[in-house]
């Protein structure tokens, strides 16, 4: 047997008691972000922004930190057979639910076999589909078989998604479980105002001595800019992410506030329909690449806090392959147009996925962008509700009504598999995953099957980059930028942080007396 036992030096010293957490001990930090979240079911969203709000009511066996390193949280240990089929995990004992039920080896078990069971629908289900069985050894054993071998599982596991969630309180809400999260982590559930906030309270029984350090959390979801910067400087937010890129620099010389600007792995893009005219043609899916200037949109956007995209991976996440951004050329734009058959271009549509301030101008520009080669781009920022009915679950890809739809995405677990497979494999094409070009390579899915159950680094660096080249040169997405995290606390607030791929930590939080 290979012994891994991962040290979380953080969650060791939050057993001990600090003489100074009954005096920040106090206080209800508001944190604002862009986005409403659309489910409190971690298991039930694809949205980074949501899992965030969730992490305040769950935690999973593992967790990433700041750098997407992997530690324990409910898992003390792990063992894994050679053949990498068998995990055996040894739990922390002591710990309960918001509910006052245990948490065991029994809850781990009811959990992973609901996300496994396809009747349930759960969008999380591709990320846990190659475990076989899951077997409750003793009350803090559980043993995990794998169908084949699965390199990124425990990054599937430290992933905000696979939380443990009461099997009590699942019995009870059965799907309305996404208005009642019931976990171990250091908030209860108080209430959902669904356009509003969501709140927490402080969970006296949490498992951390210490922890949390404030007696309640509110999440309030702001999605114009302007609404979120003057939030924070009046004193009604203590934390906003993302921070409008235009206002950072102002905001940033106001002593009361901290601003922070870091590399992130979130890469922005506009894919394009496959199965519908004219995205069948690569001529025209190459022609869009050329036609939007990434540079200027960088700037015009993002207030030059993003670079333009090198890839479909970007740096920072394991197997990432650096190629050349797309360059700004609107003639050859025009002559590939005309090639295939739309020398006076074409109308269509294009959506985005949020209805961000910075998303409308990302939308317009690429608007203005496409016109200046014909193209004739209606747009519409969707609603939560709107782009989960229309775009993730829409059921037929026959009659999938997304064209060109502005997204993001960043790999969650820190490597290139959840930077491929829910974006270009075949069986992720909607309402499983996130493939909304409806992208279809035969050589790309064998690629990166190959790459999960491959031990060798080396060779699964080479198979990742050669899926990542083939699918560039296939055109199914415009690459955009790569955004930086920009956002800002109070002065008053500590312990809380945006991680690489846009996630909050948020369970180290306090107010300054």
């Amino acid at each position: 047997m290979i012994v891994r036992s991962l040290l979380a030096t953080g969650l060791l010293c939050g057993l001990i008691a600090s003489p100074v957490t009954s005096a920040l001990a106090a206080g209800d930090p508001i944190l604002v972000i862009g986005v409403q979240p659309e489910t409190l079911d971690p298991y039930n969203t694809n949205t980074t922004l949501t899992t965030a709000v969730t992490k305040s009511f769950y935690e999973g066996l593992f967790e990433f930190d700041k750098d997407l390193k992997v530690k324990n949280v409910l898992a003390e240990s792990y063992e894994v057979t050679p053949d990498g089929l068998v995990y055996t995990f040894k739990l922390r004992e002591g710990v309960k639910f918001h509910d006052g039920t245990a948490f065991d080896a029994n809850a781990v078990k009811a959990n992973l076999e609901r996300v496994l069971n396809p009747e349930n629908r759960l969008a999380r289900f591709n990320q846990f589909n190659r475990v076989k069985t899951v077997e409750a050894v003793s009350p803090f054993v559980v043993r995990i078989t794998l169908k084949e071998p699965f390199g990124p599982f425990i990054n599937s596991l430290a992933h905000a998604s696979a939380a443990m969630i009461s099997p009590a309180a699942l019995q009870k809400w059965g799907k309305d479980i996404a208005f009642h999260p019931v976990g171990t982590g250091p908030f209860t559930f108080v209430e959902w105002k669904q356009t509003d906030s969501v709140k927490g309270a402080k969970f006296a029984g949490y498992w951390q001595a210490g922890l949390p350090k404030v007696d309640s959390i509110t999440w309030k979801p702001v999605p114009e800019n302007g609404t979120r910067a003057a939030m924070l400087q009046t004193g009604e937010a203590d934390f906003v992410s993302p921070l409008p890129y235009e206002q950072a620099k102002t905001l940033s010389e106001n002593k009361k506030l901290k601003v922070i600007a870091q590399d992130s792995i979130i890469e922005r893009y506009v894919s394009m329909n496959m199965l519908q005219k004219p995205f069948d043609d690569p001529r025209v899916r190459q022609a869009i690449n050329y036609a939007i200037n990434k540079e200027a949109l960088a700037k015009v956007a993002f207030n030059g806090y993003a670079t333009p995209a090198k890839g479909i991976v970007p740096a920072g996440v394991l197997y990432a392959h650096p190629l050349s951004a797309w360059p700004y050329d609107p003639a050859k734009a025009r002559q590939l147009l005309k090639e295939a058959g739309y020398a006076n271009g074409f109308e269509t549509t294009l959506w985005s996925a949020y209805t961000t301030s910075t998303a409308q101008k990302a939308i317009q520009f690429v608007q203005q962008q496409l016109a200046q080669v014909g193209i004739k781009v209606q747009t519409q920022a969707l609603e939560p509700g709107q782009r989960v009915e229309w775009v993730q679950t829409a059921p037929d890809p026959k009659t999938a009504r997304v064209r060109m739809y502005y997204a993001g995405w960043s790999s969650s677990t820190g490597e290139a598999d959840w930077a491929l497979r829910p974006l270009f494999s075949t069986e992720a094409w909607p309402p499983k995953l996130n493939n909304t070009a409806y992208y279809s390579n035969q050589e790309v899915d064998a690629l990166i099957a190959k790459a999960l159950v491959t031990t060798s680094d080396a060779e699964k660096a080479d198979l990742y980059a050669k899926a990542q080249e083939l699918i560039f040169k296939d055109a199914p997405w415009a690459p955009l930028v790569i955004e930086q995290n920009v956002y800002a606390t109070s002065a008053r607030l500590s312990g809380v942080f945006v991680m690489p791929d846009g996630n909050i930590d948020s369970r180290q939080a306090a107010i300054a007396p």
